[in-house]
């Protein structure tokens, strides 16, 4: 056998191991070529960093010091090693900033300690910033107003004069020059720059040219044409015009075809295979009509879309927005398709499936279910759902129960097995496997409870306190089982438990959330465990040096507003037992039952007033006047004589049994109080009673002679003045009143009411002159009064003088422009009546509070016709002043004329309830010695008789 080695090349190793050779191996892992050298790699733009991260600083710093240190030599200055510092040298982080404790206290532990210390500190703060923010506010307010007063906007300083400009004429109007520079070269200027010429276009000068011509032929179509009208049809003209309005008219037809239904008769060969039903469907659901669809805003969105869905496939609200929009363009069918794709792509979404079962009628829709719970057997809505799905009772508890079985956790499945019992007895054997599953499920207990009978209830209620310590539900709950039973005693009791349990565990709700429950009690009917929760919860968390009694009167009255009376009753009762002497909270108490309670509660509660308050001569008067309302004079007399005991010589208690006689027609005995009076508790007031008593007598002389008596006593006393004028006036003696009225407004110089008297005796007289002189002097003596100015207004627009009138009322609305009568008077006697509204817009913008004001808005919605916000701004009006008058009896006078019976009187027994004591009109009625003696009832309507 020959050799094979002399004929055969020697093997090659590489390859029959495998191995490439050196230059085609791949690099070894983290390799970098040149690290050796120093290199660390480069950077481009397409890298987001460095190719590879070389050695660090401090790296580099110690390679290059060790080297050194091979060689003998210093390392180098770029990378020596750090020389070292002279402990000497103080640290400069010693003095850093004392406020900035991150360095000083880094190393300190945060305990328990400090942060009680922090929130201490924080509480601290709180309070006193609370205790100074009334005060900064109304700072800051009154600041802001002296500087808007100091610095008004040009818009304000301009008003007056932008008013005037609504007296001008069109005329004057046009003759108001432009402004600019008006000078020969600039006009002839600006003359040639608005002078422009444009070149004619052929088709004008073809059409004027062919206008005068007359010719008739007929086209090839055989349309008969006019030489003057005809139109090119040779096709080198087009009119888009006629092709966009063609467009128009076929795209409308299609569209009226679409949404006339399924009953319109497709023409043969553009009709289209629709699925009849969903097409109905369709139809039934879709809510805009299809000639009202955006079909350009429906593509656009179709399109974004289908790319959300497309680059995002297991986004689930993407699949509902598009199955949306296609049922928004009344596509039920595609709505469908696109649901049940956005189903396979997302069959974990609960979303998507119910949309798709919201989208199916009752049969699919029964499927999609199914196929949705096999996808998410722990979706509570799914199961909720497919249980609406069903249609028996028994398919319903069926579902539900493979429900609970899949989630027996979930309290809305508990609770609709629940409410499908019929039986009371299956739903307590419910309710309590459902507690023993889920036992911090607080309505769950609640609901067993309510079902139970009283004893057993107690027991529910208990086992729920101790599964769910934190809930205030299960205490008000218990609160009100004691209320059923009749236990009065045990409801305080049960919320004093439940108030220290509740702070125990940290679970105390805020004082307005107690209210709120509180509330909810009341509207149920469980009172007494409405005033035991007010009771028990209306100071938490409010201090001494918080204002109580300011705060717990708010809540009063809210709830009043809230229509809450007997929260608000129990809130009165705690600020009552805290603040015993406060006459304030008395009254509103009173007020309270008053409007909202019984006459026997009224007096029990007057009773408890006076006798805490026995020096308060309001709360005395108060329930004797309840007790002479009723007619029970002996008992009113007897609460006088009380209050005289408590409060010797008081002029009010005096007044009070005055008037109480007077309204007896026991008039011997009035005058003895009187003459009682007037040497005991001599004060103006009895003296001006006196003179008014005999004035509503018809002794005249007598009240005279009661006049000079006062006023030599008090001579400052205006209301006196008045009185001794209008007795002279009364006697038909002019010089005499006109001297008493001279000397009062000496004597008292800011007594608005004397001026006006003064100024109208001169009109009376004819003397216009006179009468304006003591205007201006009165609007010297008090400044900025809008009656004053109303008044001269008022006089220039009697004497005819419209132009004055006007002058006046520009002069008032600069110097006051915050009253309402100035206004009332310019919009109704001094503006146009298509100005009227206008310029009470602009008024309500200048007064936000005025109620003559928005009485006189009234008026113009009602002089149009407009009934209904007429009323409004009555009632606006009434909320914001009841103590006026002249409000009542506009509004009596509105009702008058488009009210009920019913609602008028309604208004007339509020009216008598709050006793409006002002107004022009109002107190002109009430004050006339013809009408002493008349009810509130009489004096409204001789008021509405009066009005303008």
């Amino acid at each position: 056998m020959a050799d094979l080695s002399d004929t055969c090349d020697p093997p090659d190793f590489s390859i029959m191991s495998g191995r490439k050779d050196f230059l085609s191996q791949p690099a070894p892992e983290n390799y970098v070529a040149g690290l050796g050298r120093g290199a660390t790699g480069f950077t481009t733009r397409s890298d987001l960093g460095p190719a590879r991260e070389g050695p660090s600083e401090d790296q580099i710093k110690e390679a290059l010091a060790k080297r050194a240190a091979q060689l003998g030599a210093a390392p180098p200055t770029a990378y020596g090693a750090p020389e070292k510092k002279d402990h000497d040298d103080d640290d400069e982080d010693r003095y850093q900033d004392p406020d900035n404790e991150v360095g000083l206290f880094a190393n300190g532990s945060y305990d328990r300690d400090d942060d009680e210390a922090d929130r201490i500190f924080q509480e601290v703060d709180e309070k006193i910033d609370k205790r100074r923010r009334a005060r900064r506010e109304a700072r800051e307010q009154k600041e802001r107003e002296e500087y808007e007063r100091n610095n008004p906007k040009i818009q304000q300083q301009f008003a007056d004069l932008k008013r005037a400009l609504g007296s001008l004429t069109d005329e004057e109007w046009a003759n108001i020059p432009e402004v600019g520079d008006l000078t020969g070269k600039n006009r002839r200027t600006k003359q040639q720059q608005r002078q422009r010429f444009y070149a004619v276009p052929d088709s004008v000068i073809a059409g004027a040219r062919d206008s005068t011509q007359f010719e008739t032929s007929v086209s090839e179509d055989g349309a008969q044409t006019n030489g003057g009208a005809t139109e090119v049809v040779d096709g080198t003209m087009t009119n888009f015009a006629d092709i966009g309005a063609a467009r128009d008219k076929v795209l409308r037809v299609r569209l009226d075809q679409a949404a006339q239904g399924s009953g319109t008769e497709s023409v043969s060969g553009t009709s289209t295979n629709i699925d009849p039903k969903g097409y109905l469907t369709s139809l039934s659901k879709s809510e805009i009509k299809a000639s009202e669809i955006p079909v350009g805003d429906v593509k656009r969105a179709r399109v974004l879309l289908e790319s959300v869905i497309k680059t995002n496939p297991k986004h689930g609200p993407g699949w509902i927005a598009a199955a949306r929009l296609e049922e928004f363009a009344g596509k039920i069918v595609a709505a469908r398709n696109v649901i049940a794709r956005g189903c396979e792509n997302c069959p974990k979404n609960e979303d998507v499936w119910l949309e798709s079962i919201r989208l199916n009628e009752n049969h699919n829709a029964k499927i999609i279910a199914a196929n949705a719970i096999m996808n998410n057997d722990r979706s509570v809505r799914l199961w909720i759902e497919a249980m609406k799905l069903e249609t028996g009772v028994r398919e319903k508890k069926r579902v539900l129960r493979r429900a609970l079985d899949a989630v027996p956790q979930s309290v809305a499945i508990w609770k609709e097995a629940v409410n499908l019992e019929e039986d009371p007895a299956d739903a307590r054997l419910l309710l309590a496997k459902a507690t023993e599953i889920i036992p911090l499920a607080v309505e769950l207990w609640l609901a067993l409870a309510r079902l139970e009978t009283p004893e057993n209830a107690q027991l529910v209620l208990n086992k729920a306190r101790k599964a769910v310590p934190t809930s205030h539900e299960i205490w008000i709950a218990a609160a009100r089982l004691q209320e059923q039973l009749g236990a009065s005693g045990m409801v305080l009791k049960v919320m004093e438990r439940a108030v220290k349990s509740l702070a125990k565990e940290s679970a105390m709700l805020k004082r307005e959330e107690w209210i709120a429950e509180a509330e909810k009690c009341e509207e149920e009917g469980a009172v007494l465990t409405c005033g035991a929760i007010i009771r028990e919860t209306l100071g938490w968390s409010l201090d001494e040096d918080d204002d109580r009694k300011k705060v717990w009167m708010d809540d009063a009255k809210a709830s009043i507003g809230r229509g809450k009376y007997e929260t608000a009753r129990s809130i009165y009762a705690y600020a009552l037992r805290v603040f015993p002497t406060r006459k304030s909270i008395w009254l509103a108490a009173a007020d309270l039952e008053r409007n909202h309670g019984t006459k026997e509660a009224l007096w029990q509660l007057l009773e408890k007033a006076v006798e805490a308050c026995p020096q308060s001569s309001v709360l005395w008067m108060q329930l004797a006047k309840e007790k002479w309302q009723v007619g029970e004079f002996h008992e009113a007399r007897l609460v006088l004589a009380r209050a005289f005991n408590q409060n010797p010589n008081n002029e009010d208690i005096w007044l009070a049994a005055v008037k109480l006689e007077a309204d007896n027609n026991q008039t011997d005995q009035v005058r003895d109080l009187l003459s009682t009076a007037r040497r005991e508790a001599g004060t103006d007031r009895v003296w001006i009673k006196s003179v008014a008593f005999e004035r509503q007598l018809g002794n005249t002389d007598a009240a005279l002679d009661f006049v000079n008596q006062g006023l030599q006593l008090y001579p400052k006393a205006a209301k006196l003045w008045m009185m001794k004028g209008q007795i002279y006036e009364s006697m038909s003696m002019l010089p005499q009143a006109r001297e008493a009225y001279s000397a009062g407004t000496r004597a008292c110089p800011q007594s608005v009411p004397l001026w006006l008297l003064a100024s109208r005796l001169d009109e009376k007289e004819g003397k216009v002159v006179k009468a304006r002189s003591v205007l201006d002097r009165a609007r010297l003596a008090v400044p900025k009064n809008g009656q004053l100015w109303t008044e001269s207004v008022r006089l220039e627009r009697r004497a005819g003088n419209m132009t004055a009138a006007n002058q006046k009322m520009a002069q008032a609305l600069q110097e006051v422009p915050d009253s309402g009568l100035l206004w009332t008077e310019k919009i109704w006697h001094l503006e146009p009546r298509t100005q009227r509204k206008p310029r009470s817009l602009e008024a309500i913008k200048k007064v936000e509070t005025d109620p003559i004001l928005f009485v006189t808005v009234a008026r113009i919605f009602w002089g149009e016709r407009r009934l209904d916000k007429a009323l409004g701004w009555f009632q606006r009006a009434l909320v914001l002043d009841s103590d006026n008058g002249d409000v009542w009896a506009w509004y009596y006078k509105f009702l008058l004329q488009h009210g009920t019976e019913e609602k008028r009187e309604e208004v007339v027994s509020k009216c008598v309830l709050n006793e409006p004591k002002h107004g022009e009109v109002w107190q002109s009625v009430a004050k006339d010695p013809r009408n002493a003696g008349k009810s509130i009832e009489e004096i409204l309507k001789i008021a509405v008789e009066r009005l303008e």
